[in-house]
């Protein structure tokens, strides 16, 4: 065997166990009124997009999370990941995170959804604005 060439693939991580690796969202560095701050003071977000999930989590139908939600996470047990230059990616125990941003839907989109389906809304949702399948 030849060990002098290695191929090199896309590498990614995978969160193991009960845990979702999110993107954090950038701090902002201006107010929602438009006051800009200093450049040493940011206004900490605790926020971030679901990048993966784990088979554990994603086989749990307690955990109402998708690829690709906006949630709310509390960041004392997040593991930053060594991934990328800006180091925005966390490991984070699904119990940590504790909001899922969710749009409502217009109330003709609702109607045409129900109308097509029964089970329109899908397991874990709470009405019109509960499905994995939201605007993002």
């Amino acid at each position: 065997m030849k060990q002098g060439k290695t191929s090199r693939g896309i590498e990614t991580v995978e969160p193991v166990g009960l845990r979702v690796l999110i993107r954090k969202d950038e701090d902002r560095k201006q107010t929602k009124s438009g006051i800009h701050l200093p450049d040493k003071m940011e206004i900490p977000t605790i926020t971030g997009r679901i990048v993966s999930i784990s088979a554990q989590v994603e086989a749990d139908e307690k955990y109402p999370i998708a690829r690709y939600d906006r949630v709310l996470f509390h960041p004392k047990h997040a593991i930053p990941v060594d991934f990328e230059g800006d180091n925005r990616l966390f490991v984070v125990p699904v119990e940590d995170v504790v909001a899922v941003f969710r749009r409502e839907r217009a109330a003709g989109d609702a109607q045409g959804k129900a109308a097509g389906s029964k089970d329109a809304e899908g397991p874990g949702s709470a009405g019109p604005s509960g499905g994995a399948d939201d605007e993002r």
